[in-house]
């Protein structure tokens, strides 16, 4: 047995066995010898060496028990049982894991992404033209869709003004697909369209509201079914935008304001988002036309309704409007020091010559306010009502619009300006501070294009889209009459890709991201015919492009300061390896 474990490599312990049996074991003296000097030597060791000797004197060091009888090498027959029961459990784990990768590769189904085509177009005859065009995912398949109107006796989907009564031509409000423009819904509604506006901010259930023929008809834009549709009044002329307000009647939908200006004086109705159903009585907002008007929240989550009229911009509380709510609404305390007591308003900024206000994002729960009139643009913060910064600029031809061209967080201001001598300039002032971070002249055209809109990008920026004509020679007035599209990215701040444009009426123009992280694109709605209700036919032409496309199509233009190394192919690759945010 010795010599088997010898044999065996273990360390034999005299306990183990009989010293004198070793003469009668069967063996080679070289073996018996070998295995006598091994159980001797370990026999005369002395543990006690081996125990920390730097110690020293402090204690005795402890030693380590030896093997109890029984124990030795044999013990090691367990510990190889358990080996092969951790080599099972690996190979059952690795089959688990390979089953898995097979079943979701080849046997679970993976849910079918929409193709979308790069570019399609479709044309419908119309009676009349619509500057009414929405993208919004009504299908829910994470593409985003088009919903726009036009004028016929007969819809896309062969439905006819016939199947709802309605006398013929009527008004079909319709949405396609993203992916290739084929039809999704279509509902007839009787002539003639005032407005439309979708994507209105109701607790869990987005709808359209539009107004014609004197009424107001709600309709859910996922399937065009009709949530409620109600009179309007004659006396009464609704003009867009339609403003969402808090649940004034407790019904756990956001309710809806309309104003309606007149010259002698401007009224406001609510509405029940959910039943279409009038809220309290008509309310007076002013003695006087309002030329525009939004809905601001200020910090302490107080609604105002702001409103521009000749003498400048004024604010009224909701509280005020809305006497007959059931939910508590409440008044800002420092607007509440301002407010005029004899007519109620809050004076926000006194000027003659207010042509726009805008909300400006400032931040998730405050917004500031943007103002551009006659003699320049400023920028007053939203709670307190001070200037943040101040610009002269003279004749801004559109709205302003807003992008991202510095890492700040905050929106960038765009706008178009006459220069005079048929030119006009393209400018990208500070959000924090106004000042000029990029500018462009180029060709006024001699008809009016889109205002310049932004789409943006994963690298905190945007790329910016403007529309018009960039002279070979600033002197000459030729071709004014043509128009292209430019798209910018503060990257390549010297360059902007030009691409050809449409030489038809742009009834309107929309860029935003159909697929998340994936593809912006933007959408036109053209019309060839008649601009109103004269009763001759023409066509609307519906079309999609991305952006990526274009932006490989284009013509690389350099700006006269532009000092860059980078070719032509370089600049588009750029722009090409460009991501676009979920957040535009």
């Amino acid at each position: 047995r010795g010599l088997d474990l010898l044999k065996s490599g273990c360390v034999v312990d005299s306990a183990e066995f009989d010293l004198g049996y070793l003469e009668t074991a069967t063996g080679t003296t070289a073996q018996k010898q070998q295995l006598l000097g091994s159980v001797r030597m370990d026999n005369s060791t002395d543990p006690a060496p081996e125990a920390q000797p730097l110690k020293g004197g402090e204690g005795e060091a402890e030693v380590e028990a030896p093997p109890k009888k029984g124990q030795g090498c044999l013990s090691r027959t367990g510990f190889s049982s358990l080996s092969r029961w951790r080599t099972a459990a690996f190979f059952l784990s690795l089959f688990l894991c390979l089953t898995i990768v097979f079943a979701f590769s080849f046997i679970i189904p993976c849910p079918v992404r929409p193709v979308s085509l790069r570019t399609w177009e479709k044309t419908v005859p119309s009676f009349a033209q619509y500057d009414f065009l929405d993208i919004l995912d009504t299908n829910k398949d994470k593409v985003k869709d088009i919903l726009f109107a036009f004028k016929n006796s007969m819809g896309n989907l062969n439905t006819t003004c016939a199947n709802q009564s309605l006398p013929s031509p009527c008004v079909f409000l319709t949405a396609v697909t993203g992916t290739n423009g084929d039809p999704l819904w279509e509902r007839p509604l009787a002539a003639e369209l005032d407005w439309a506006q979708c994507g209105l901010e109701e607790q869990q259930m987005p709808v359209c509201l539009v107004s014609h023929s004197n009424l107001l008809t709600a309709l859910y834009f996922q399937n065009g079914t009709v949530r409620w549709q109600v009179p309007r009044s004659p006396e009464l002329s609704f003009k867009p935008p339609v403003l969402s307000v808090p649940d004034l009647d407790d019904d756990g939908v956001s309710d809806l304001a309309l104003v309606s200006p007149a010259q002698d004086e401007t009224k406001v109705v609510l509405l029940s988002g959910k039943t279409g159903k009038q809220l309290g009585s008509e309310a007076v907002l002013d003695q006087s036309l309002v030329l525009g008007y939004l809905l601001h929240r200020t910090k302490a989550s107080a609604h105002y309704l702001l409103f521009r009229k000749e003498s400048g911009v004024y604010g009224r509380a909701l509280k005020t409007i809305a006497t007959t709510a059931k939910t508590k609404l409440t008044e800002d305390p420092e607007w509440k020091k301002k407010t005029n007591a004899s007519t109620g308003n809050v004076p926000v900024y006194i000027s003659s010559s207010v042509q726009y206000l805008v909300k400006a994002t400032k931040g998730r729960s405050l917004e500031n306010l943007l103002l551009v009139t006659t003699e320049g643009m400023e920028m007053i913060d939203g709670q307190s009502l001070e200037t943040v910064w101040k610009v002269d600029t003279s004749t801004v031809l559109s709205e302003p619009s807003f992008g991202h061209y510095n890492k700040d967080g905050v929106y960038d201001v765009v706008i178009e300006r006459d220069s005079g001598n048929n030119t006009k300039k393209i400018t990208i002032l500070d959000g924090l501070s106004g000042a000029v971070l990029w500018d462009v002249k180029m060709a006024s055209q001699s008809r009016s294009s889109p205002r310049p809109t932004s789409v943006n990008t994963l690298d905190h920026r945007s790329v910016f889209i403007f529309w018009g004509k960039f002279p070979s020679d600033t002197n000459s007035t030729d071709s004014l009459s043509e128009r292209f599209l430019y798209m910018l990215h503060p990257s390549y701040s010297k360059v902007l890709l030009e691409k050809s444009g449409t030489d038809d009426h742009i009834i309107a123009f929309k860029a935003a991201l159909f697929e998340k992280g994936r593809h912006a694109c933007y959408v036109m709605l053209t019309g060839l015919g008649p601009a109103g209700d004269t009763g001759v036919e023409g066509q609307v032409t519906l079309s999609k492009h991305r952006l990526k496309e274009d932006m490989k199509n284009s013509t690389v233009l350099r700006l006269p300061d532009d000092t860059g190394s980078d070719s032509d192919q370089d600049i588009k690759e750029g722009f090409d390896r460009l991501r676009f945010d979920k957040d535009t």
